[in-house]
């Protein structure tokens, strides 16, 4: 007597357990490859990679590329590309620090127009892009080159420096020791808390609910980190501020891409604009939207940029906008749209920010800097293309 066919049911087991080591594999190689990256460059360079000072470094100058990741998660997701970034950083941070130094205008005021411009900057470029049906490829090669070609003619090619104190304390300032295990301390709790609630609204939905060890055991490790950083940045002069906004504005926007329909929307649209389209999105207007706040974005890693050096050149943020789409790349987000996790181009901020830290902390020639960041770029590309086939 011949044997039943299997059935679905008996299939169903074994396909869940490959496809979640699939997503479970994917989702640590980030964070392995963090780990190996700063276990390679702390024995090469004697454990100074790892000191408290050498990671508030880091920290700081990966503020600026981790900002601008955030708003190139949301566009390239989108199905967009915005190479317009780095001119339009060196344009809203000049038009600060020319405000400033050359008008007397305080820090508060300065800052907030930066992120205007920016963000009319990226109405312009979105407008185009949404309601004129230019390739966003086409609208940004253009806008930097425009962008750039402003911040020469309003500067005159000089170099715009001293800034007032207070304009220099938000790229180069830390928190009290005390507030950083504060805000460390809260962040922990809320990881708890939104891990509860997020569980709880599923159990009354009726949804599949992953093992309480398996949550609660992701969220200690998280914890675990989120001290230790926090710890070894106090043992040097605190929390970078400039950390602490992008880390922010990661916070905000991630609540928005998941939480809002906003930021579903943006991956509709990024996954199947046509099937988006017949569901009734408004394609256009959520187009202009990533723009705009990839411009208000732009504005502020502007502000960072210049805080930080305490002078706006020609050349700030020359080429800043390939290291962002890397950082964005390496952290899973797909050039093809539809795909891509804002806590994964921090990550890739972090990990091109440590390779670049690193190598010189080696003394390793510039061009390598530049032939290993390619090479890494190209490989992130490829094993994008190779998991979607």
């Amino acid at each position: 007597m011949n044997s039943p066919l299997p059935t679905n049911s008996n299939l169903e087991p074994r396909q869940s357990k490959k496809l979640s080591f699939k997503l479970d594999f994917q989702a640590y190689t980030l964070i392995i490859a963090l780990i190996l990256i700063a276990l390679i460059f702390g024995f090469f360079t004697n454990g100074e990679f790892l000191s408290s000072r050498n990671l508030s470094n880091l920290f700081t100058q990966m503020s600026v590329v981790a900002v601008l990741a955030i708003g190139m998660t949301l566009v390239i997701v989108s199905g967009h590309i915005d190479l317009s970034i780095g001119s339009l950083v060196g344009l809203t941070g000049g038009i600060a620090a020319i405000l400033q130094v050359w008008f007397g205008m305080s820090t508060g005021v300065v800052v907030l127009a930066a992120i205007v411009v920016g963000a009319i900057a990226g109405l312009w470029q979105g407008w185009w892009v949404a309601y004129r049906h230019v390739p966003a490829f086409i609208v940004t090669l253009g806008g930097m080159l425009i962008f750039r070609g402003i911040l020469i003619g309003i500067s005159k090619g000089q170099t715009v420096a001293p800034l007032n104190d207070s304009f220099k304390h938000i790229g180069n300032n830390y928190i009290p020791y005390t507030w950083g295990y504060i805000i460390a301390a809260v962040s922990v709790v809320l990881l708890f808390v939104i891990t509860a609630r997020t569980r709880a609204k599923r159990q009354s939905m009726g949804l599949s609910v992953p093992s309480t060890l398996v949550d609660y055991g992701k969220m200690t490790v998280y914890s675990f980190f989120t001290l230790f950083i926090t710890y070894m940045l106090n043992r040097y002069l605190g929390i970078p501020i400039a950390m602490l906004i992008a880390v922010s504005f990661a916070g905000l926007f991630l609540f928005v891409s998941l939480k809002t329909s906003f930021g579903r929307y943006v991956y509709a649209i990024g996954g199947n604009v046509e099937a988006a389209a017949l569901s009734g999105i408004n394609i256009k207007r959520n187009v202009l939207y990533v723009f705009i706040l990839m411009g208000a974005l732009v504005g502020l890693a502007g502000v960072l940029l210049t805080s930080r050096l305490n002078a706006a050149t020609v050349s700030a943020g020359n080429m800043l906008e390939l290291d962002v789409i890397a950082a964005c790349v390496i952290g899973g987000t797909s050039l093809m749209g539809g795909k891509g996790k804002i806590v994964g181009a921090i990550i890739g901020a972090l990990i091109m920010a440590s390779i670049d830290n690193g190598m010189s902390m080696m003394n390793i020639e510039t061009f390598w800097q530049y032939i290993v960041k390619g090479l890494i770029l190209i490989f992130a590309v490829w094993l994008d293309i190779s998991n979607k086939k």
